[in-house]
């Protein structure tokens, strides 16, 4: 589960599908390898992303947001600060979360009920302009014995600043999680580590080149039951991708786009690929944006039997604002990346709509829908590869109330549904199958 205080990264792909200016602006989001290794708990309310100010800056200096939602809220106040120490601003911030949930999967095959309590005491330490640091622990409880209870742990390093015509952004992160998987069908412990560099150049008001590095190590620890049983492999990844962007007009720009990756995965073959892209932005007026990247991925592995993987990618998002109180959005991708599992890649699509009332006064009603389907695929031998496939729906409804200046309070219910053809446990076909419902409540305080 994403710890509050960081903005994630999209469920889906260890190599990064953005639009260049959102790239630039939420490259400091900490990605997990693998398409579809999606939590089974139902995750806290995202709260906007510190940045650093220059990238405040930047991004408020834009002439004009091809995105009807801001990516990120409003720069927090630094002057009088209590807990402000020479030119350091230190931020704690507190979440809970309680829930009941039935069909919980505490290892595949093996469903639970059980209560869930989760505590995150979070502290972020902004300089202002150029550099955030936070970190979030997060103690989990569970009613049964079932499961083990945990606590996880969130480190983010940011840093940002502009030179010149240079935007440059930089990011550190890590991660540590031990909460059921969708993917692996019950309690999960791994490590996640996440750099990233990106810089934009502007040769003009409209031409601009953006450049980004990015690498990600995901290890799998040996010491649970769960682990041992699903022959979880350790993976490493880096990559590129580099756009040349063209601002047309005022309201709509396009671009062709490069990359290259290089991934590891233990007793699996090495692969490379290329990928091969156009994105158009385009606020077509005040209320509706519409953002949209896709092409080819081709990928080829450097040993054993399998053939070259040529597969489509993209990544789209359209954003509805019809009245001030009422935020759409519907977000479509579709990506390929190192599964969880030794020898296999997986391609994963994805569909989310979102809709975003605010009622009474301060009151917002938040309903979430989606669905993701992934495909195994087999990297050592041209036959015989994984044939698992996992259908999975979700619905999610919340709803918050602020309370004095930086609290909010919500109850929420989540639906979440998933089949899985995956045979060859002791337990059937059905090992990774599960349903589950989930009602609760959540109360946090940043400041």
């Amino acid at each position: 589960m994403t710890a509050p205080g960081f903005f994630a990264p999209e469920n889906g792909s260890s190599r990064s599908l953005a639009y260049p200016l959102k790239t630039t602006l939420l490259c400091f989001a900490a990605f997990v390898p693998g398409a579809i290794a999606q939590d089974v708990l139902a995750p806290p309310p995202a709260p906007p992303p510190l940045l650093p100010g220059s990238l405040q800056q930047y991004q408020t200096n834009q002439p004009v947001q091809m995105q009807v939602f801001s990516s990120a809220g409003p720069a927090p106040p630094t002057e009088n600060q209590p807990f402000k120490v020479g030119p350091i601003v230190v931020r704690p911030n507190i979440y809970y979360q309680f829930l009941y949930g039935n069909g919980l999967q505490s290892s595949p095959g093996n469903k639970q009920n059980s209560i869930v309590q989760q505590v995150s005491p979070g502290l972020v330490l902004d300089e202002g302009l150029h550099w955030t640091l936070n970190y979030t622990p997060t103690f989990t409880f569970y009613s049964t014995s079932a499961f083990r209870n945990t606590i996880n742990q969130f480190v983010l390093l940011q840093w940002a600043t502009t030179w010149r015509d240079w935007v440059m952004t930089a990011s550190q992160s890590y991660g540590r999680t031990d909460d059921p998987q969708i993917e692996t069908g019950g309690q999960t412990e791994q490590d996640t580590y996440s750099t990233a560099f990106n810089g934009i150049y502007h040769f003009n008001d409209k031409l601009s080149l953006n450049m980004g590095l990015n690498q990600a190590f995901n290890d799998y620890g040996q010491t649970t039951s769960t682990n041992l049983l699903l022959g979880l492999a350790n993976s490493r990844s880096w990559s590129t991708m580099n756009w040349l962007n063209d601002q047309f007009w005022p309201r709509f720009s396009a671009g062709i786009g490069l990359g290259l990756g290089y991934n590891q995965q233990v007793d699996s073959p090495d692969s490379t690929y290329q990928q091969y892209q156009v994105q158009m932005s385009w606020r077509a007026t005040d209320k509706i944006s519409f953002q949209l990247s896709g092409g080819l991925e081709d990928q080829e592995y450097l040993s054993g039997d399998a053939n070259s993987l040529l597969t489509p990618i993209f990544s789209a998002a359209v954003q509805y604002q019809p009245f001030e109180q009422t935020r759409i959005s519907i977000t479509a991708n579709r990506t390929v990346s190192s599964a969880a599992y030794q020898d296999q890649n997986v391609e994963s699509t994805a569909v989310t709509g979102d809709i975003n009332q605010r009622l009474l006064g301060e009151i917002y009603l938040d309903l979430n829908g989606s669905f993701s389907t992934g495909d195994y695929i087999g990297t050592a031998t041209a036959t015989g590869g994984p044939s698992r496939n996992d259908d999975i729906y979700s619905f999610n409804a919340r709803l918050s109330c602020p309370f004095p200046k930086r609290g909010t309070v919500s109850i929420f219910y989540q639906y979440s549904d998933t089949s899985s053809t995956q045979s060859g446990f002791a337990h059937g076909s059905s090992a990774f199958g599960y349903s589950s419902n989930q009602i609760g409540f959540s109360i946090s305080y940043i400041y």
